[in-house]
This record gives structure tokens, sequence and C-alpha cells, in this order.
């Protein structure tokens, strides 16, 4: 059976985050499905199931075990539907544990619809400064935590204690800082996911669905263009939307193999 690894949320191979992505006329059982995960070790693997015409039923798995929403590997996803499998398609819904999700082809550019998370403030702690080894100007939490940082440089430049952010509240931990005045990003993030066996996730789609609705209410706009300051970065194109954030990038195929597996 064909697997694929896509670059997603950018223009160019080793940028963005690459997602391996699985089309399979059922799904096996979830050992197997975590165990090639494993064998990929990139932060996630999306396993697709056609149910329709344009709908699929779609799972996500890390190194560390099953996710409930992701984005970078349903992006990559619907790349490889629009490149290889309905080209003349323009829209592909994906049934998943977080609901129904589409991506929308337009033009070179990819543009998932995904669920908004409700944010409620907590208190910044001291497990929060130790973890990330800078003090968060404030901390939200949705299924992740979400920290503000000063600025650009100390997103960057941050070097977290791994095994204590894995003692921290949230599935995954997100930091963000405004954009640099001269830079054409209105934010800037980073995201960890030791819980799952992901110290840094290179380019997070669902922890988009934290950063866009802080940074659209405390810059009161709509549309946003976000870097994700990983290694290998990644830009988002994003639309704030109420209940849903969109999310929109590019996609670069980077391998096509054959799996030796039967089932």
């Amino acid at each position: 059976m064909k697997s694929y690894v896509v670059d997603a949320f950018t223009d160019q191979l080793f940028k963005g985050n690459p997602a391996a992505v699985m089309f399979l006329e059922q799904f096996p059982e979830d050992q197997l499905m975590q165990q090639i995960a494993l064998e990929n070790r990139l932060s996630e693997t999306a396993f697709a199931v056609q149910t329709g015409v344009d709908r699929y039923d779609l799972r996500w798995f890390t190194p560390g075990g099953e996710i409930d929403l992701c984005g970078h590997a349903t992006l990559a996803t619907g790349y490889l539907v629009f490149r290889f499998r309905q080209p003349e398609s323009d829209t592909v819904t994906f049934d998943t544990q977080s609901g129904d999700l589409t991506v929308t082809k337009q033009g070179d550019r990819y543009q998932l619809t995904f669920p908004s998370y409700e944010l409620k403030p907590v208190p910044v702690t001291a497990e929060m400064t130790a973890a990330f080894g800078v003090e968060p100007l404030a901390a939200y939490m949705g299924r992740d935590l979400l920290c503000v940082l000063p600025d650009a440089e100390t997103v960057t430049s941050l070097t977290p204690d791994m095994d204590k952010l894995a003692q921290l509240d949230g599935l995954l931990q997100h930091v963000t800082a405004p954009g640099d005045a001269a830079s054409p990003f209105d934010c800037v993030s980073r995201s960890f996911g030791p819980k799952l066996a992901v110290p840094e996730d290179p380019v997070c789609g669902s922890g988009h669905c934290h950063i866009v609705p802080y940074w659209a209410k405390r810059l009161k706009q709509d549309d946003l263009v976000a870097l994700q300051a990983s290694a290998r970065t990644g830009v988002l194109y994003c639309h704030y939307a109420g209940a849903q954030t969109q999310l929109s990038g590019e996609a670069v195929l980077y391998s096509e193999a054959d799996v030796k597996l039967a089932f």
C-alpha cells in the first residue's frame, strides 16, 4: 500500500511540518496504526478511508497516541486527494473525532475550516515559568495550554524543559507573541507535545485554533498571518470566524513509498 510524506504549511521541501498519509480500504486495528506512527517518527500519521464522493473518514496518530484534531496532517491529506485521487474536486470533507472538517483548494493554498477553541484565562504558575524558562505574561486553557510571551525573540530563543512541560495541564503547550513591527507576521508561536512523544511540533494547525482566536480578539482583526518559529518554520494564513478558525497554507510532496503490510 502507498504511504506519502507531505511537508505542510510551506512551499519548500524540508520546511513546514511533515506528515505521513495512508489511504486505506478500511481502518486496521488501532494498535497497528499506532505502530505505523511510531515507525514513521513524524509528529502525525494520517489514515484516510474514502466513504463517498469527496468524503473520507480520517484519523491521526502521533508516536505517543491518537489525537482528536490535527491541522497539518489534514492539509497534507487534502493536498494528496486533490493531486492524485480527485483532481477535478476543489473541496473535500473529512469525518473526524472533531466533526466534519473541510479542505478547500484555493490556487496554491489549501484552506482548512476547523473549530475554534474557547480559551479560559488561568493563573500563571511557577511550574509554567520553570518549564518554559521564562515567566509568561498570561496563560489560557483550551484543549491545550497557551502562554503569551513578551516578544518574538523570546519565543524563538526559548529552550523549554520537556520533562517539566509534560507535567503542565493541556494536551499540548504553545507559546505566542506579537510579530515584530518590521515583519509581515501578526503573531509568532511555537508548539510542544512531550505528552505525545513530540518534543516540538514544527507547525501546529490545531494549536492555531487557540492562537488565532486569541490574537484576533487582542488585535481586533479577523485576518492574520502567523509564523510558527520552529527550526523548520511554517506560515499560516488565518481567518477567525468565531466558532470556526480557517487556516490556509501550501504543501509539498516529499516522498511516495510502498509499505509492506497486509491486513
